[in-house]
């Protein structure tokens, strides 16, 4: 009896317990899984693949709308990012990534949503990451004075 009895009880434990599934994107599932040091790879290839898209639709259409369109939404970001990596290191942007991905808000945010976040973040001024976030919410964001 004591043998029927355990069963039933663990599976019915087991089975009221309920499990939230998360809204996690799989770029997000993907990218946790990583290393630092993959994370800057991925993080690389990725603005690599951004810059070379742009450069192909200007290639191959001009200046259209689209081409408009991708500069203002994707681009231009990376190309942001590029011109930071003379004075920061990858690894900087890679943490704010991780803070961006480590609220439950946002793992079901796009990466370029997150990479936003990490440049935004790492060019506010303040010590903290409090400090940075008064100063990015209040719209005060210039460099640190280094």
């Amino acid at each position: 009896m004591k043998k029927v009895i355990i069963p039933i009880i663990l599976f019915s434990v087991v089975g009221a317990q309920s499990f939230e599934p998360t809204n996690m994107s799989p770029i997000v599932a993907y990218w946790k899984t990583l290393t630092p040091a993959q994370k800057e790879t991925y993080l690389f290839s990725y603005m690599t693949q951004t810059y070379e898209t742009y450069e192909g639709l200007k290639d191959e259409l001009g200046h259209t709308e689209l081409t408009k369109w991708y500069f203002d939404n994707r681009a231009e970001l990376v190309f942001g990012i590029f011109d930071q990596l003379e004075d920061k290191d990858l690894d900087e942007f890679v943490g704010w990534i991780d803070e961006f991905y480590s609220h439950e808000d946002f793992v079901n945010k796009p990466f370029h949503e997150a990479m936003s976040f990490a440049f935004r973040f790492q060019q506010a001024s303040g010590e903290t990451l409090w400090e940075k976030y008064e100063n990015v919410k209040f719209g005060k964001i210039k460099p640190s004075e280094e």
